[in-house]
């Protein structure tokens, strides 16, 4: 009996492992939907034509980053990212790069909601745009 038990034990470890696994991959590819969408209205507030238009896209920057239940996160500015994760920071959890990146843009974006005129906002959203794509 114990050593059916430790020739099975490889394949026991194996199937265990493999819904964690694919749960790491499902949160890395739910992060990188929602930086993608946030980086896409990054784009948006660096092409508004108004502050308002630009802060509220730069609200969906961080609502996609921080995610409903996250520190920042404004309803009211709608959340692009809905159903897409718990929110692009905390879905790349582990990957220390990539948080280091999402929080940067995130700073970049609470940043630009301050904003009180729109070449400001603009430079903002430019940065973290450039944080969203970086690699």
């Amino acid at each position: 009996m114990a050593k059916k038990f430790i020739r099975r034990l490889p394949v026991l470890l194996l199937m265990l492992a493999l819904p964690v696994a694919a749960q790491a991959a499902d949160s890395h590819d739910a992060a990188s939907k929602q930086a993608a969408t946030a980086s896409a209205h990054a784009g948006m507030a660096l092409g508004a034509a108004d502050l308002k238009t630009a802060h509220t896209h730069l609200h969906h920057v961080i609502n996609c980053l921080v995610g409903p239940s996250g520190k920042g996160f404004d309803a009211d500015a709608g959340n692009p990212c809905q159903g897409m994760g718990q929110g692009a920071i905390v879905d790349a959890r582990g990957d220390a790069a990539a948080e280091s990146r999402l929080h940067s843009a995130l700073l970049r974006a609470e940043h630009g909601v301050k904003a009180t005129t729109l070449d400001g906002a603009h430079a903002d959203a430019q940065q973290a745009l450039d944080n969203l794509q970086a690699k």
